[in-house]
């Protein structure tokens, strides 16, 4: 049995090829998901290694005199110590790292600071990717040489008026050593000599970013304060202990830092670098999922029909001794050996997608760092063990079907088809749990956010109900398409139609594959289009300002900008939006400090009582919510503490209708002056006389020096940048869809291929009695395009009302939220899944045209 099941698989080789190439993709996807995750964290955990192999303790710290919490030299938070148990401070003083240079142990330490950098191009353009340009310190060694830096051109900066870069942000900007090279900050840009070039394993710049290297104390000025460094390294003395030298700078720490060994440290990264690409594991295996779970409904198809086809031949088997067991172990053995071959070769191809991902990744700027490709033995067994138990259990059901095989009725050629009373028990069974998911769908979307846990079991049930019950569904729907068929495509037109319903189990798994695409597909897109229009609804309905400026990095802006933005010409209406964290009572509170009488035309603000007039005489707005919440009436006087722990007073004057772009509480500029030493500014929002204009904009552009690392959005892209990631998000979808969408299509392939084997004699026929080739194909296009559209129908039915369950748990958090159907997204999907049945009968239409007619009446 065993080499007749060999013998089988090798007289079958092209039936049994979209089996192989549907569990190759899948495969394909596991096993290239595997190696690239493996290989890339691997590659991370070197280069952390790497990165801390000298350094023995590494010490942070944070910005704490305003005891804010924020970064990018914002207020920090902190408890009341500091520097020698003095007040706040910035970070760590140079008189405690020469204090943590004399401990026992101890061979050097190295302070740093760090933040926000952006180097203009030679169009004035930012190069990096703004989030991961970064600026630091350059610290020569004795030997005048920053361990931390290879420079492979010129040297570190000396002076004031020098920076270094990386060769990567080098060569995009053409610089070379000597050259001028323009660096914004959240300040004025400045122009700086380049004094050399140099490579580096910075994770910023690895990232798709920059990194500019300058003087110490030009950095200090620029992140800190003189005299202060944000983290520090400590390298031990040969022999020493890494632990102990640990213990001696704790020890001399101010409140405001914190240690620990190079080697802790390089670990966490590790950790890290595993929690992050675990989640990228996640996503890309519960694509490689769907796809293997399409797969199932095409390895299922072709074993059926090769059954089908084969009665005779397994009839023959039982009739000269097979037991049932051994012939359902003869097709389970054919199928083992496909999947086999078909893990294999996805094997194969999961490493030449893993490789390919990498470079995907650097070609869009991300420089990952260099490592071997790593194969793990669980990516090998996992692609083995995937690829042929599929294979195994969608083979199970044909294998049993054909261990049941009467001999006698086999060798009559009665082959059985399915009928509508065949399908009894099954359709009972498909009913049962379309109700069934259906229900729990409807009951999770009633449970609002609580609820999706329940959506994703209901849809599961619902899904396989729908799948068990296409059989059933395909002859009445197709049944309303048929008159159309006969009216426009003639004799063509009606057998296309009575053949897609002929055999309605292969119908179903054909259209079934197709199916659980569109429902994904369909329901991410009604999802993504309502919550896209509901963003860009708030976006439009709460801004009326021109143009909103902010960092490229997303961190704060100087107040220098905001003075400088006052100034451009065309102005009519400007406000910072600047973070002010107050405490009332011990709650904290968020707060924006914005420019009174100005807010009010920048942001559509709906006062519920008193008046926003009231900001300007230095009293507070609070939202309507809010003030609910907490029992405050307009007039109230609360008692807060301002970000640097000092405490006041300020009366309510106001209270407005909760706006999705404003903090709960808002606040003259003025009131938070003196408590914040360095005021963080998210954004400055701007209107100008007569709306935006390329004149506005320029003149924006120029109040501000050109500064490359600072951004100007209008309306538009004020809207793109609040929702636009919601279509990029699709489209990553759409791509990872795409594998399963794919299988499907060779699903409709494979069934019609082996419909017009089985179909010869008949097409002989049909041939004979005066139906040329050309209506051959047509008849064989039309019943491919019917199937897939049908399946195409059925999962845009489910795929929307999935959408809308899942829409409803999540409708309490978006404003605005209203259901929108993509009309013209679910035509077009429509419209493709008819150019899929299209593409799929090319070559089995070709070939039943191809037939010669005596030679197939002959056939049996």
């Amino acid at each position: 049995m065993f080499r007749t099941a060999l013998r089988s698989v090798l007289a079958h080789k092209a039936r049994l090829l979209m089996t192989v190439l549907a569990v190759m993709l899948g495969v394909a996807f596991v096993s290239g998901t595997l190696v690239f995750t493996d290989t890339l964290g691997n590659a991370f955990r070197n280069q952390s290694a790497k990165s801390y192999k000298d350094v023995s303790v590494a010490v942070s710290s944070h910005d704490s005199r305003d005891g804010g919490g924020r970064d990018d030299g914002g207020p920090g938070g902190g408890g009341p110590g500091g520097e020698e148990g003095g007040g706040r401070t910035p970070g760590i003083s140079a008189a405690t790292l020469k204090k943590l240079g004399a401990l026992d142990g101890v061979s050097s330490v190295i302070g740093r600071v760090d933040g926000f950098a952006g180097v203009a191009d030679q169009d004035g353009k930012l190069i990096g990717s703004g989030w991961s340009n970064t600026g630091s310190n350059f610290v020569p060694a004795k030997d005048g040489e920053d361990p931390a830096y290879t420079f492979t051109e010129g040297a570190g900066p000396a002076r004031d008026d020098q920076v270094a870069l990386d060769r990567t942000t080098a060569d995009k900007g053409g610089y070379q050593v000597g050259d001028t090279v323009r660096v914004g900050t959240n300040g004025p840009v400045r122009e700086f000599t380049l004094s050399g070039v140099f490579t580096t394993e910075d994770g910023a710049v690895n990232a798709g970013g920059s990194l500019v290297l300058f003087d110490t104390a030009v950095a200090q000025k620029l992140y800190l304060e003189p005299g202060f460094f944000k983290d520090a390294t400590v390298s031990a003395e040969p022999g020493a202990s890494d632990a102990a030298v640990l213990a001696g700078v704790k020890g001399l720490l101010p409140d405001n830092a914190e240690a620990q060994t190079g080697k802790q440290l390089a670990d966490d990264q590790a950790t890290d670098i595993e929690s992050g690409l675990s989640g990228l594991n996640q996503i890309l295996l519960a694509f490689a999922a769907i796809a293997l779970f399409v797969g199932v409904f095409l390895i299922s198809n072709t074993f059926t029909m090769l059954v089908a086809q084969r009665t005779r031949e397994l009839a023959l088997l039982r009739a000269v001794g097979a037991s049932r067991r051994q012939v359902k172990r003869s097709v389970l053995t054919e199928a083992a050996v496909v999947g086999l071959i078909a893990s294999a070769v996805g094997f194969v191809v999961g490493l030449g997608l893993a490789t390919g991902l990498r470079s995907a990744m650097g070609s869009f700027g991300a420089q990952l760092p260099a490592g071997p490709l790593v194969v793990s033995p669980t990516a090998v067994a996992a692609a083995f063990g995937v690829g042929v138990l599929i294979t195994l259990l969608a083979a199970w059901l044909p294998a049993r079907r054909a261990a049941k095989i009467p001999p006698v009725a086999a060798m009559s050629s009665v082959h059985g088809l399915a009928t509508t009373k065949s399908l009894v028990v099954r359709n009972s069974i498909g009913g049962g749990l379309a109700l069934i998911g259906s229900a729990a769908i409807i009951a999770g979307a009633a449970g609002g956010s609580d609820g999706r846990t329940l959506i994703g079991i209901g849809a599961f049930l619902a899904m396989i109900g729908v799948i068990v019950l296409i059989p059933l569904l395909s002859r009445p729907v197709i049944a309303l398409v048929r008159p159309l068929l006969r009216r426009v495509f003639g004799v063509s037109g009606k057998l296309a139609a009575q053949n897609a319903v002929r055999n309605p189990r292969r119908t179903g798994a054909t259209a079934s594959a197709l199916a659980i695409g569109l429902t994904l597909v369909t329901g991410l897109t009604v999802i993504g289009v309502t919550v896209g229009q509901a963003v860009d609804k708030m976006t439009t309905d709460n801004i009326r300002a021109d143009y909103m400026v902010q960092m490229a990095s997303g961190g704060g802006l100087d107040p220098s900008a905001v003075t400088a933005l006052e100034k451009a010409p065309g102005v009519s209406a400007l406000s910072p939006q600047q973070s002010a964290g107050l405490k009332v009572k011990g709650k904290f509170h968020p707060a924006s400090a914005v420019t009174p009488g100005d807010i009010e035309q920048l942001f559509t603000v709906t006062t519920l009582s008193g008046s926003l007039d009231t900001l300007a005489r230095g009293e507070i707005a609070v939202s309507g919510k809010t003030a609910k919440s907490n029992h405050w009436r307009t007039g109230d006087t609360l008692p807060v503490t301002y970000d640097d722990g000092k405490k006041g007073s300020l009366r309510i004057g106001a209270t407005f209708e909760e706006n999705e772009f404003l903090d709960s509480v808002l606040l003259p500029t003025d009131a938070v002056e003196a408590h914040e030493s360095r005021p963080y500014i998210s954004q400055v929002w701007v209107r100008t006389d007569g709306g935006a204009s390329a004149a506005h904009e320029q003149a924006l552009v120029d109040a501000l020096g050109d500064n490359p690392g600072i951004s100007i959005m209008d309306r538009q892209d004020i809207r793109n940048t609040f929702g636009g990631f919601i279509n990029t998000a699709l489209n990553i979808m759409y791509g990872l869809l795409a594998m399963a969408l794919i299988i499907a299509v060779l699903g409709v392939v494979n069934t019609l291929a082996m419909s017009v084997f089985e179909r010869q004699q008949e097409i002989g026929m049909l041939r004979a009695i005066g139906l040329d080739r050309a209506k051959v194909k047509r008849m064989i296009r039309l019943e491919a395009v019917v199937i897939s559209v049908f399946g195409a129908v059925v999962g845009v039915v489910l795929g929307s009302f999935l959408g809308w369950a899942i829409g409803q748990t999540i409708k309490n958090d978006i404003p605005g939220y209203a259901l929108v159907v993509p009309w013209e997204r679910i035509g077009i999907f429509l419209l493709l899944a008819g150019v899929v049945g299209v593409l799929a009968a090319l070559w089995p239409a070709r070939s039943a045209a191809r037939l010669n007619m005596l030679t197939a009446i002959k056939t049996e």
